[in-house]
C-alpha cells in the first residue's frame, strides 16, 4: 500500500508541475506558457540606457514613451551572418509594411544589438545595410552590461558566445507598448502576426494617456 501511495503521490506532484508548466495545459513548452503569461501580465520594461546609431545615450523606457507609439523589438548584432540576416530581412519586410498600410506613426520597429563591440557607426553602417528609415526602424546597443543582461533575460533572448567573436542567440518579434511593457512575444517566421499583434494593442486602447498603469 505505501508505494501505492506513494506512486499517487508523485503522479500527482508531475501532474501538478505540468499543469503550472504548461499554463494549465493549455500550452506544450516552457516557452509557449512564458509567452502566455507575458501576454495576460506584460511586464514593465526597467531603466535601460542604450546607445543610438545617431550617438545618442537615451532610456528606453523613457524614449518609448516620449515616442507614443507601438514598438515591436528584437535584438541582434551587426557581425551575425546568420539568423540576424533573416531577422533582419523579416523586420525589413515590417518596414514596408508599416508604411504601406500607413501605420508609421502608430508602430515603430527597434533592433537592439547585444554585441557590446556594437558602438554608433557600426549601428549606423547596418541600418544603410537594411535599407532603413529612421523615421520607422531604430537601432539602439547597450552601455552597461548589467543592464544588457536584464533586457535579455526580460526578452527572454539566449546568447552564447561562439568562435570568431561571434554569438549563437534566439530570436523573436517583441511588441512593447507606449508605456514600456512587453505586452507580446512571435516567432521571428511570424512578422504578420507581430504587426496585427501591435495593432490590436493600439486599437485596444494602449496608447499615451490610455494606457493602464503595468498594463
Amino acid at each position: 500500500m505505501r508505494w501505492i501511495l506513494a506512486l499517487a503521490l508523485a503522479l500527482t506532484a508531475g501532474i501538478g508541475a505540468l499543469y503550472g508548466l504548461t499554463g494549465g495545459f493549455t500550452v506544450l513548452t516552457a516557452e509557449a506558457a512564458r509567452r502566455q503569461d507575458v501576454a495576460l501580465h506584460p511586464r514593465p520594461i526597467p531603466t535601460l540606457q542604450v546607445l543610438a546609431e545617431d550617438g545618442r545615450v537615451l532610456d528606453l523606457g523613457q524614449d518609448l514613451r516620449r515616442d507614443g507609439r507601438i514598438a515591436i523589438i528584437n535584438f541582434f548584432y551587426t557581425r551575425c551572418l546568420s539568423l540576424c540576416l533573416v531577422q533582419g530581412s523579416q523586420t525589413e519586410r515590417l518596414q514596408e509594411a508599416i508604411v504601406a498600410r500607413g501605420l508609421q506613426d502608430r508602430i515603430r520597429l527597434i533592433s537592439i544589438s547585444f554585441d557590446p563591440r556594437d558602438r554608433a557607426p557600426s549601428l549606423a553602417r547596418y541600418a544603410a545595410r537594411m535599407n532603413a528609415d529612421p523615421d520607422v526602424w531604430q537601432f539602439l546597443s547597450f552601455t552597461q552590461p548589467a543592464q544588457r543582461d536584464a533586457a535579455l533575460a526580460l526578452f527572454g533572448i539566449t546568447v552564447v558566445p561562439a568562435p570568431l567573436g561571434e554569438f549563437e542567440h534566439n530570436a523573436a518579434f517583441h511588441v512593447v507598448t507606449p508605456g514600456g511593457s512587453l505586452a507580446r512575444i512571435l516567432d521571428l517566421d511570424e512578422p504578420g502576426s507581430a504587426l496585427i499583434a501591435a495593432d490590436a494593442l493600439d486599437e485596444a486602447g494602449h496608447r499615451p494617456g490610455r494606457e493602464a498603469d503595468g498594463l
